[in-house]
């Protein structure tokens, strides 16, 4: 069952070292995927690491692109995404307003590790032509505006 807001005493500009870290905490369960939720529910939360040529993450605004159609050796998009799996969860985010808790990949001189963005909110999805000329999702998210 997902948990959606803030978990424990885990606030914005924690890092931790790793995807395993964030499971075991419960910020993040899966190790390898993006999103982790239910499509019933929404997703709980992400993780922004730059995997799609369609993401574009701004201080304000983040543009997640969504999963499927990419080709797993080159990562390059090669097919149309198709609205099943983490790319329901994200648009079931959209309908409920529920927020989603944010991490960003990072390795910089500051450290290496995942770092907590803060509680985001989905609000806006579409269905276009990305960079590579295949139709992908892409998930609008801003900063939660009641802090949770």
């Amino acid at each position: 069952m997902p948990i959606f807001g803030h978990i424990s005493y885990y606030r914005p500009g924690d890092v931790l070292e790793n995807r395993l870290a964030l499971s075991r905490a419960g910020l993040h369960r899966p190790p390898r995927t993006g999103v982790s939720g239910s499509e019933a529910e929404g997703a709980e939360s992400i993780i922004l690491a730059d995997q799609y040529e369609d993401d574009d993450f701004q201080e304000a605004v983040i543009t997640y692109s969504g999963s499927g159609g990419r080709n797993p050796r080159t990562g390059r998009q090669t097919t149309h995404q198709e609205m099943t799996g983490r790319n329901r969860m994200l648009r079931r985010s959209l309908e409920t307003s529920r927020p989603v808790r944010v991490f960003r990949k990072i390795d910089d001189e500051t450290g290496r590790g995942y770092r907590y963005e803060g509680l985001y909110c989905v609000v806006d999805a579409v269905y276009e032509p990305g960079k590579s000329g295949f139709r992908v999702w892409k998930f609008r998210l801003e900063p939660e505006p009641r802090g949770f």
